[in-house]
């Protein structure tokens, strides 16, 4: 669907809600960029700069990385682009960052991808990294087809630090103390749309109608 102006949106949800997957059939069916919070942080964490070290020792943690650090590192990513029409995936997770963004620019909606608990523990236990690229395999329904292997480079596949059973239950509780009460920010200002399933490709189809119908009617207040 071709847009008549800049639109702009947010996808959130726990870790191992299926983010990544949606904003990527997001973004390949509406024509938005992709901003992940996510590869940006990989891009630092490999250089090791002084911010990457600091995010990764977060990370290991299952902590959530500093509001001033983030908002630091993906804000001056959206003024890059800011004549341009992008989904922004992982970013905010604090109130305080959703109000950094909002002092940046305007949201049009939020994508909330509400998935139980315990369905994401068993996605990310089951879940291996190929670290240099971020390719991502589930043992369970997205395996290697050389187990233990990536597809592309057939480099060893790692379990991440933050993918043990003990950091996914520090990293769902962290997101429910700090994360959630920007569902609440959102729903207070008309734009949060949540989405609720076990399955990605279940959640999608939803996803994908909903965002016609809101860039129809914002193509239609232009015309």
């Amino acid at each position: 669907m071709a847009l008549h102006r800049i639109f702009r949106a947010v996808v959130t949800g726990p870790p191992g809600s299926g983010k990544g997957t949606v904003s990527s059939r997001i973004t390949k069916t509406f024509g938005l960029k992709h901003i992940s919070s996510g590869d940006i942080l990989r891009a630092n964490i490999n250089a090791r700069t002084e911010l990457g070290l600091l995010m990764k020792s977060c990370i290991d943690q299952g902590q959530l990385i500093p509001d001033d650090v983030m908002s630091r590192l993906i804000l001056s990513d959206l003024r890059a682009t800011d004549q341009s029409s992008w989904l922004l995936d992982g970013f905010p997770r604090t109130v305080t960052q959703a109000e950094a963004l909002d002092d940046t620019c305007s949201v049009d909606t939020v994508i909330n991808l509400n998935v139980p608990f315990q369905t994401i523990k068993q996605r990310l236990t089951s879940r291996w990294t190929h670290l240099s690229s971020g390719r991502v395999y589930n043992i369970d329904f997205n395996p290697p087809k050389v187990p233990g292997l990536d597809d592309v480079t057939g480099e060893p596949l790692v379990q991440r630090d933050d993918d043990t059973p003990e950091t996914v239950t520090h990293r769902l509780k962290a997101y429910e103390t700090q994360t959630e009460p920007v569902l609440e920010y959102y729903r207070s200002k008309g734009v949060l749309q949540t989405f609720s399933g076990t399955e990605t490709n279940k959640i999608w189809p939803l996803v994908e109608a909903f965002l016609h119908r809101k860039l129809q009617l914002v193509n239609q207040k232009v015309a």
